[in-house]
């Protein structure tokens, strides 16, 4: 059994716990019966020790398994990836719905997208990473009574991702006690109206609207200052023909978006300014999670 899922970058500025997308950046496993019980890692991760011995995939998928079949049987787990750990790029999300999504393959057991999706939610309670991890796409996502709402805008090649990820994390525990327990009502109205735009320019492809509806006044310069030169990043991006310039989740990954025959030129400024950053041009993905026997 094959198992892709992709990477997200998740609230896109004023959009906080609500605007995610899906990038063509992608953790695969393969899963096989075994006679013994064994990990393997590939790529990401494959230095790190505690994670074949403390895996989250692994006791996620034991969980759903067992509830499904009643038994716990033995597996050969082989993970391919490429989503940085703790970066912003959605490294737990992807866990959690590839998990689950393999445990329902390997009990024969079919699950539609939706009821997977609203299983994620509980081990990650915000669905701006979850949803376009497992739908693809730019998704608009809410949660109302534990059950998650979302629409899907599938992205068109005219325009690229270029995400530059530093060499360093930020702990997205600390960052969100960066933020305040109450915020002004200027504060919470300037997100709601730059998140609707965001939202509505995206869908009807408006992309010149992006620059001005991608800002955000609730969370993410508290969390740039844990990383300043990310506010240097910013600025360069948008001088260099980005068409939107934000922090991806609680970082340290800066996400931007721009006109693909502009991708070139900005990666390479990119990569010349900031030469111990990571920083790939990515493909949107627009099928999300992907399940085969």
């Amino acid at each position: 059994m094959y198992i892709s899922v992709p990477a997200t970058s998740a609230n896109l500025g004023p959009g906080f716990d609500t605007l995610g997308v899906a990038l063509d950046l992608r953790n695969e496993v393969e899963i096989r019966r075994s006679r013994f019980f064994s990990v393997s890692i590939r790529g990401e991760g494959a230095n790190n020790v505690r994670l074949k011995g403390n895996n989250l995939f692994i006791s996620i998928f034991n969980e759903h398994y067992r509830k499904l079949t009643g038994r716990q049987e033995k597996f050969r787990f082989t993970f391919y990836n490429k989503i940085p750990l703790s970066r912003g790029l959605g490294s737990s999300s992807a866990v959690i719905v590839s998990a689950i999504a393999a445990a329902y393959g390997a009990a024969g057991v079919s699950i539609p997208k939706e009821k997977l999706l609203n299983l994620a939610l509980t081990y990650e309670p915000h669905p701006d990473n979850i949803t376009p991890a497992i739908m693809g796409g730019f998704n608009v996502a809410l949660v109302e009574r534990g059950i998650v709402y979302s629409l899907k805008k599938e992205m068109p090649k005219e325009v690229q991702a270029i995400v530059a990820i530093p060499d360093r994390p930020i702990s997205t525990a600390s960052s969100r006690k960066r933020l305040p327990k109450r915020y002004t009502t200027q504060d919470v109205v300037f997100n709601l109206s730059h998140s609707s735009l965001l939202t509505a320019a995206i869908f009807a492809e408006r992309w010149e609207m992006l620059r001005i509806a991608a800002k955000d006044r609730l969370h993410q310069s508290l969390r740039m200052e844990a990383m300043p030169e990310l506010f240097t990043l910013q600025r360069i991006a948008l001088d260099n023909g980005a068409l939107m310039s934000t922090l991806s989740g609680s970082g340290s990954t800066f996400f931007n978006m721009v006109y693909a025959k502009d991708a070139p030129r900005l990666e390479g400024v990119l990569k010349e300014r900031f030469p111990n950053f990571k920083i790939y041009t990515l493909n949107f993905d627009n099928e999300g999670l992907i399940l085969r026997d």
